[in-house]
């Protein structure tokens, strides 16, 4: 990947793994080790973080995920400066397990493939990258990280499992639907840790993981 702002990106795949593993572990939360071995199995360590846009390579999926989870914490270490009362509602625990896991859904949606890319000549060539397929488990997208996790035996609290269902903020709802609309307001009233990983999400992928060639194609 080309750097931005003179940062290089690198992608050390076993380093990213560790760390992932690293921080999830630091919750101390009944199911983890379940959740690791089953988002092993997921492909989930070796999966992208996209087709076409941010971290679209392997081991993708896991450095979006800590950029997230870094992204998260600074919010919620700032907020709560500016609002105290924050802490007696979301623990870093919270944060660690909802911005960490919260694409879980991606582990097995990308399959390599042969794409029409135009070059810097604006040339069209073959080159190596991802589509998308939903044949797995067709469940949608924040619900099917929550259904994923449950059913490895995390125990998850009703914040995490919400800030996880809405992460995509309205990128990810129905907008003919007003249940789901009337939802979606209500676990960001209820819940500041929904407000929290819809914002690190954001911030990660358009802030720490953009690089040269996204610039260029703007």
């Amino acid at each position: 990947m080309r750097p931005v702002n003179g940062k290089s990106r690198k992608m050390d795949s076993k380093k990213n793994k560790e760390e992932f593993v690293e921080l999830l572990r630091s919750t101390g939360r009944d199911g983890v080790e379940d959740v690791i071995t089953g988002l092993e199995e997921l492909g989930f360590f070796t999966a992208p973080a996209s087709a076409g846009h941010h971290l679209n390579t392997e081991g993708g999926l896991v450095l979006h995920s800590i950029n997230t989870c870094k992204a998260a914490l600074a919010i919620w270490e700032g907020m709560k400066v500016l609002e105290p009362s924050l802490e007696n509602e979301v623990g870093r625990d919270n944060v660690i397990i909802a911005s960490l896991l919260h694409d879980v859904c991606k582990s097995d949606i990308y399959v390599r493939s042969v794409k029409k890319r135009k070059n810097a000549l604006g040339v069209w060539e073959d080159t190596e990258g991802y589509k998308v397929t939903y044949k797995g488990f067709p469940m949608g997208h924040g619900e099917k990280s929550v259904i994923l996790l449950l059913c490895n035996g995390l125990e998850m609290s009703d914040d995490e499992m919400l800030a996880i269902r809405w992460h995509m903020g309205a990128f990810g709802l129905n907008l003919n639907s007003y249940e789901e609309l009337r939802n979606y307001d209500t676990a960001r009233m209820l819940y500041p840790l929904v407000a929290i990983v819809q914002a690190a999400d954001s911030l990660a992928a358009s802030i720490m993981e953009r690089t040269g060639s996204d610039l260029d194609e703007l």
